[in-house]
């Protein structure tokens, strides 16, 4: 699908609509979205603007030193970005950009709920310039933005997982068993922690790229400042991120040291159970040998000694237990 994005002249922002099947593309076409095309589609672009648009094969065979280049006058660059992030499976997709000095192509193969946002704004009165770095500057900037919002409500999840663990009012997870339900939503937490992550290492290698290759010296370089500011947000984004990622580490490990204290608990009573019944199963045990000649063999009182025997001997040693404080 080919959705074209052209120059409002009423508004200021941009006039959003899906190229039918077999149009062509308009010549003033400000930002081409290719979601999911066919070859055909990639070769109506390619006609177009004179640019080769990369497949989806090729996409994901990318080598490191090839996901960002210059190829003319076009800019390939490919970047990560998070999607699915509201869903119990959240992704990264991999989503590029050709900066041409007429035209930004975007090319994905998912839909990240950044680039809606953006649409959805770029529509609005004086959304958006009509420039493609304006273009690219509005979707990095929705990008950052979903980042920001996903990290917050990860901070915000975080909290609550802190405080079903620490507070003691409210922790019924000793007799629960839930600490592996904490700790499972620890694992997916710090999953969209890393993810976030690596898309902002992958924005902020492009945004650099976007400062270091100016295609001309005009007020277009102007967009030198914002990709500079862009470049400070992606960072503050990534310190936040290793503060919170910390954050999930510490109550995991603080999780799985409740875990064993709670085991070691459990071992103590039972070793303080065999303890208690030690001195019994030693009288027992005595009583019970089959010789003949035992001298309360034949007495009377014989079993309700023996019984009062095991008995005061485990009376006496939970007591000295007890005021010992083992228990």
């Amino acid at each position: 699908m080919i959705v074209v994005h052209t120059p409002a002249a009423s508004n200021g922002g941009l006039d959003r609509f899906v190229l039918e099947h077999g149009a062509p593309i308009p010549a003033d076409a400000l930002w081409i979205d290719l979601l999911e095309p066919t070859r055909a589609e990639d070769h109506l672009v390619e006609a177009y603007l004179q640019v080769q648009v990369p497949t989806r094969e090729e996409m994901r065979d990318l080598e490191p030193s090839e996901i960002i280049y210059t190829e003319g006058d076009a800019r390939y660059m490919t970047a990560r970005v998070l999607c699915h992030s509201d869903t119990e499976q959240p992704t990264l997709v991999a989503v590029s950009f050709i900066l041409t000095a007429r035209t930004l192509v975007t090319l994905r193969y998912d839909e990240p709920r950044s680039f809606a946002m953006f649409a959805q704004r770029a529509g609005k009165p004086a959304g958006c310039g009509h420039q493609p770095e304006a273009v690219l500057d509005g979707l990095i900037e929705a990008i950052i933005d979903r980042a920001a919002e996903v990290l917050g409500r990860v901070g915000d999840q975080i909290d609550d997982l802190s405080r079903s663990v620490f507070e003691r009012e409210t922790n019924k997870l000793e007799r629960s068993g839930g600490y592996q339900g904490v700790i499972r939503k620890l694992g997916r937490q710090a999953a969209l922690i890393s993810n976030v992550r690596e898309s902002m290492v992958s924005l902020e290698r492009m945004l650099i790229f976007l400062q270091a290759n100016s295609v001309r010296p005009t007020k277009r370089s102007g967009f030198n400042a914002e990709w500079r500011t862009a470049i400070r947000d992606v960072q503050s984004i990534e310190d936040h991120a290793t503060f919170i990622n910390n954050k999930v580490q510490f109550i995991l490990d603080a999780t799985l040291g409740l875990v064993s204290l709670e085991q070691n608990k459990i071992i103590k009573i039972f070793s303080v159970a065999a303890v208690i019944f030690l001195p019994p199963t030693l009288i027992a045990s005595s009583y019970g040998m089959n010789f003949k000649n035992m001298p309360e063999l034949e007495w009377s009182y014989g079993y309700p000694m023996a019984v009062g025997l095991m008995v005061a001997s485990a009376t006496f040693t939970y007591t000295f237990f007890k005021l010992k404080r083992w228990l």
